[in-house]
Parts: structure tokens; C-alpha cells; sequence
């Protein structure tokens, strides 16, 4: 029974993974095309960062119902994900109109919210057994490869096509994910069809009800995770490599890519580390090192900032471990409620790492990109001082 069980996670793992592959694609192929977008469409720096941002905002706004709408209709979400996806890639590529753009690209941030809190829920409710770290991690991984693949399909495609049919052919793999209905229908059913699993509620039995300081520490991780990647990626690191340090644009997309291929090289290993350890300590040591790497960014000359660089991308290897820890200590009729409120602390983090560092100006966004790693480290320092002896009873 246990072996039927390990292999049908396994399987299901593997349909959740071709669903986060084939749906980002399309997130990989925005940042390219953005310039393109705006000569079309004649828009001006401020509407291009509306349009840019509201994929963000749309994705804390609707954290919380996603999960409730995951938590009783599993199936439905994951089917209705990507053809709202496929919804707002045509909305965006049948117009270049200010108000069509963010439009589309408040559908996109839904869509992507539903289908990541309906993948993660899916997950989690499997999350029992060796490998289950690893197999969040797997869900992770397949996501960077989608972004990468979206990247370098768009980058192939000749540019005198246009980015509204670049756009729609890179989005193309959703159609993938359209034609597997059928099999995600079987595989998950909606909560009210889902057969009663008693024993389910056994191996929830010692899992409290309430709001434990454990928790609360993985939202501060999840949080201080999405505060570094956004404010590092998506705007210190760029600006200061060209501004500071004089790199051109390949320049910069090769620190960039170091940091993701650290991220992708460790994913896996951190996985199998975390099921064999324990998630916290591992998940302490990963946030260490992400802080060390993200103050390195933030103000450190250029060997630091490139050895801050690649830390931070083995940091974000953790990304993945606050979740299964929140699915150790939550019962799983809870299980959707707080995936929706977990996602609202990292979306909204998303959404001000930058924002912050934007209105702060490059001069001083270095000391709030430091500041950010020195709360890792009290964080990471934190998970790791906890005694072995009390992870094990939090456990």
C-alpha cells in the first residue's frame, strides 16, 4: 500500500510539473518583448511599469481565493489556469491599448496565482513519505525551466514578426496543458468527488490548529525570500553591474544566469539534504548563505558582488522548504487557507522588493538590498540555533 502511494505521488508529481513547465513559458517571454510593447503601443516609462506590475499585484490580490477555490475545486483550477492564461496572452497580443495591456496582464496574474496555489496544494496533500522535499523542489525546477525555455524560444524566433505573434507562439505549450485535461480531471478530482481518505485525518492528528511560532517563522522566510530575489534581480543587481561597474547588457545577463544556474545546480541536492536532515536546519544554512549573498549585491566591490551573485542563487535553492514545513505543522483541512495566506505575504514582497528599491534611488537602494540580508541572516541564524531536539517535537 505504502509503495502504490509513493508511486502515485510520483506520478502525480510529474503531471504537476508538465502543467508548471508549459505555463511558464509565456512568463519567460514577457521581459524580452517589454521594449517592443511600448514603441508599439507608444507608451510612456510610467504605463510600462503599470503594465509590468500589475502581473504582481493581480497575484497578492487574489492569493487568498485561489486557495479557497484550490481547496474544494482542485481539478477545475488547475484545468481553468491555463485557459485563463491563454485568455490573457491573446487579450495582450490583440492590442497594443495601455488599458487592454494591464487588463491581460491582471488575468495572466490570476491565472498564474491559481495554477501555482493549485500545484502547491497538490503537492502538499502527497507530502508525506522520503522524497517529499525533493519533489517540491522537482515542481520548482521544472518552473525555471519553463521561464528558460520561454527565454530562448522568444530570442530564436526572427524579430521582424512582431511581439504579438512572438509572444503567442512562445505562449503555445499551454495548448499542451489544454489537451491533458482528461487526465488532470482523473488524476484530481475536485474536493467534493475526492474520495474520504480516513486515514488522512490520523496522520494529521498531531498537526495544531492554530497559528504556531514555526509558522510564522516560515512566513517571515517566505517572505524575506521574495524581498531578495525581486529587489536583487529585478533591479539593484542590473542597475549597479551597468552603472557601477560598467558591464554592458551581456555582462549583466551572465551574472544573472550564474545566479540561476547556482539556484538550478543546487535545487535537487538541497532536496535530498532537507528530506535526509530535516527542513529547517537546511533551510537556516540556504538563508545564511542568501543573506551573505544578498548584502555581498548590495555593497560589495565587484569579486564580492560577484561572489554575492552566485550565494544568492544557491540561497533561492530554499524556496520551496518554508512550504513543506507549513504542510508539517497544518492539518489538511487547512491546508488551502494557508497556502493562500502564505502566497500573499511572498506576492506582496514581490511587489515591494523593487518598488522600495525604485523610490529609494540606486544610491540607497545598496543599503535596503543589505539591510534585506541581514534580516536572512537573523532568520537563518535563527532556524539554526533551534535544538535538534525541539524540531523534532515541533515536528
Amino acid at each position: 500500500m505504502g509503495d502504490e502511494r509513493a508511486v502515485l505521488a510520483l506520478s502525480n508529481t510529474a503531471m504537476l510539473c508538465f502543467i508548471s513547465l508549459c505555463s511558464c513559458f509565456s512568463m519567460g517571454a514577457f521581459s524580452p518583448l517589454l521594449p517592443e510593447i511600448g514603441r508599439a503601443g507608444a507608451l510612456a516609462d510610467w504605463q510600462l511599469g503599470v503594465v509590468a506590475g500589475a502581473l504582481g499585484f493581480a497575484r497578492m490580490a487574489t492569493a487568498i481565493p485561489a486557495g479557497w477555490l484550490a481547496g474544494r475545486y482542485l481539478g477545475t483550477t488547475l484545468c481553468v489556469s491555463p485557459a485563463l492564461m491563454l485568455a490573457g496572452t491573446v487579450l495582450l497580443a490583440a492590442s497594443s491599448s495601455f488599458s487592454v495591456l494591464v487588463l491581460g496582464r491582471l488575468i495572466l496574474g490570476f491565472a498564474y496565482t491559481l495554477g501555482t496555489v493549485s500545484g502547491l496544494i497538490a503537492l502538499l496533500r502527497d507530502d508525506r513519505g522520503p522524497g517529499a522535499s525533493v519533489r517540491l523542489n522537482i515542481f520548482e525546477f521544472s518552473a525555471m525551466i519553463g521561464v528558460l525555455g520561454g527565454l530562448g524560444l522568444v530570442g530564436l524566433l526572427p524579430g521582424h514578426w512582431g511581439w504579438s505573434l512572438s509572444l503567442l507562439i512562445t505562449s503555445s505549450p499551454l495548448l499542451l496543458i489544454l489537451a491533458a485535461v482528461s487526465s488532470i480531471r482523473r488524476r484530481f478530482p475536485d474536493a467534493s468527488r475526492a474520495p474520504v481518505r480516513r486515514a488522512s485525518r490520523t496522520s494529521d492528528a498531531g498537526r495544531g490548529d492554530g497559528m504556531s511560532v514555526t509558522l510564522w517563522t516560515m512566513f517571515a522566510v517566505g517572505i524575506v525570500l521574495a524581498l531578495a530575489w525581486s529587489a536583487v534581480s529585478q533591479f539593484l543587481l542590473p542597475l549597479r553591474g551597468t552603472r557601477e561597474f560598467g558591464l554592458d547588457r551581456g555582462g549583466v545577463s551572465r551574472l544573472l544566469m550564474l545566479a540561476q544556474l547556482m539556484d538550478l545546480v543546487a535545487l535537487l541536492p538541497v532536496g535530498r539534504l532537507a528530506d535526509g536532515l530535516g527542513r529547517t536546519p537546511v533551510l537556516g544554512f540556504v538563508i545564511v548563505v542568501l543573506g551573505l549573498g544578498t548584502a555581498a549585491v548590495g555593497l560589495g566591490s565587484f569579486p564580492w558582488f560577484v561572489a554575492g551573485c552566485a550565494c544568492f542563487g544557491f540561497g533561492l535553492a530554499g524556496w520551496m522548504l518554508p512550504v513543506g514545513v507549513i504542510r508539517e505543522h497544518t492539518r489538511a483541512e487547512h491546508l488551502a487557507w494557508r497556502m493562500g495566506l502564505y502566497r500573499v505575504g511572498v506576492d506582496a514582497a514581490m511587489f515591494f522588493g523593487p518598488f522600495a528599491s525604485g523610490l529609494l534611488g540606486e544610491e540607497h537602494a545598496g543599503i535596503f538590498v543589505t539591510a534585506v540580508g541581514g534580516l536572512a541572516l537573523v532568520v537563518g541564524g535563527r532556524l539554526l540555533l533551534i535544538p535538534s531536539g525541539r524540531r523534532a517535537a515541533e515536528v
